[in-house]
């Protein structure tokens, strides 16, 4: 959702670090500063502010007045395929701060590999792009992509690459994100 007359107004309950879009400069927003929600998708928030987007991370929720996601479990029996599946859950739920669509369905993520480490905990090896290769978010979300894979029960550690070969295209969203978009 972009911004408008129905976007939700917040108000900031106290000094919040926050990454402006599509800069990706970190800054303090104040107690008290007012703002709209613009997107709240996958634990994280966008609010426009004077101008400018920023987006919240899913940790600072409190700070406008919004609940933080709730922790990953994982049952005590799980295999790979439970936490592949997680991963591809946690995955879904990065967002690029501008485009209400998940990585996977933008067709960002290029290959998931779940590792096997000695002590019987897992690493993830994950091959990712971005829309476009000067994009400012570009390190915010390989580092909300990382924090999310490491939320994971037995995900101790991510080794993501950030590739442009092949470079991303439209082609390569989902059915549903290009009708989403109207590119279908």
């Amino acid at each position: 959702m972009g911004f408008g007359q129905t976007s939700e107004p917040v108000r900031f309950e106290r000094d919040c670090p926050a990454v402006m879009v599509p800069h990706g400069e970190e800054v303090i927003l104040p107690a008290g500063q007012i703002g709209y929600m613009t997107q709240a998708l996958g634990g994280s928030f966008t609010v426009y502010v004077d101008g400018n987007l920023f987006r919240i991370a899913g940790a600072d929720a409190d700070a406008i007045g919004m609940d933080p996601p709730e922790a990953i479990t994982l049952p005590e029996n799980a295999g790979d395929a439970d936490v592949e599946r997680l991963v591809w859950d946690q995955l879904r739920t990065c967002f690029d701060p501008e485009i209400p669509i998940n990585i996977v369905d933008l067709g960002l993520v290029y290959e998931c590999e779940l590792v096997h480490l000695p002590d019987g905990n897992r690493s993830v090896r994950l091959r990712m792009t971005l829309t476009a290769p000067g994009c400012g978010m570009g390190d915010i979300l390989i580092e909300d992509v990382r924090n999310k894979l490491e939320m994971i029960p037995t995900v101790v550690e991510t080794d993501l690459g950030l590739v442009f070969d092949p470079p991303w295209n439209q082609t390569m969203m989902s059915d549903a994100a290009r009708l989403e978009t109207g590119m279908l």
